[in-house]
């Protein structure tokens, strides 16, 4: 079976298709992630996150318990190949009242040990806020008007201007040895966002690490002087060199490749961690 482009998932096996009209179609779920020469980065919590959100979207479309997630899952992942960097989509699609789950094969693009962000010139586009997926669009567009500025992610705000999340990654900073974020969307409602899998694995790192941590409301001026991460699946932890129109930030020689060390050591191959 060729391994390249799209494949939808038909109970039992992947099968490769073409579409004629995407726009048919409504993304209900998708996660990706790096693996680099047949090993991931925690990817059990990616699993766990999209099997709990396909189970959340899914469940009131018609086919949906016929679908076996796990089967799919497994399936897509013996489809990459053990050598080079790849970046795969998994995705719960709905058509017409009806689910179906597809596989998109992807090598990745270019990483990154830095980014520049820009504050986001709209209004907060993302309408599930919460599920990685119905919005993915909406912040993809968001992140291009970005671009067209100079920088590489929009950084989304409350309305009150407090720093909830980037438009595809998730923002800490340090506030010298304290790793800092948003608060958690069970604290504070205005802070819904995605469960990143890697500020997960950070904070949880940090804690083993006896390293501090604080959750704290923080709008992009409080964090002149700060060094500012963002994180993603792709990239990893990429460090903000330039904030347009925000804050000056700042860097400790050494800290970002240090964590970044320390995560890439925590890679497996994508055969242990199946489900």
């Amino acid at each position: 079976m060729s391994i390249a482009g799209l494949h939808r998932w038909d109970g039992e096996a992947l099968v490769p298709i073409d579409y004629c009209d995407p726009r048919d179609y409504r993304v209900e779920v998708v996660d990706s992630f790096l693996i680099r020469d047949g090993a991931a980065f925690a990817l059990e919590l990616h699993w766990d996150r999209f099997q709990s959100s396909v189970e959340s979207r899914g469940s009131g479309f018609d086919g949906f318990e016929g679908l076996d997630v796990s089967g799919f899952w497994a399936a897509a992942l013996s489809l990459v190949p053990d050598r080079g960097e790849w970046f795969p989509r998994f995705e719960l699609q709905s058509l017409a009242g009806s689910a179906q789950l597809l596989f998109r094969h992807r090598a990745a693009p270019e990483l990154s040990r830095s980014a520049v962000l820009a504050t986001l010139d709209r209004p907060d586009p993302r309408r599930v806020p919460g599920t990685k997926g119905p919005d993915v669009d909406a912040l993809l567009s968001a992140r291009t008007a970005a671009r067209h500025a100079g920088a590489d992610d929009a950084v989304i705000l409350t309305r009150d201007g407090f720093i909830i999340d980037a438009t595809t990654s998730a923002i800490v900073w340090w506030r010298g040895d304290i790793l800092c974020a948003p608060p958690e969307a069970r604290d504070a409602p205005e802070f819904e966002r995605v469960a990143s899998v890697t500020a997960r694995s950070l904070f949880g790192l940090a804690d083993v690490l006896g390293v501090e941590s604080h959750r704290e409301r923080a709008t992009p001026a409080e964090l002149a002087g700060a060094e500012v991460w963002v994180l993603s699946a792709l990239h990893g932890i990429r460090i903000v060199t330039r904030w347009i129109g925000g804050p000056s930030v700042a860097e400790l020689p050494g800290r970002l490749a240090l964590w970044r060390d320390r995560l890439e050591a925590l890679r497996k191959p994508i055969g242990v961690a199946a489900p």
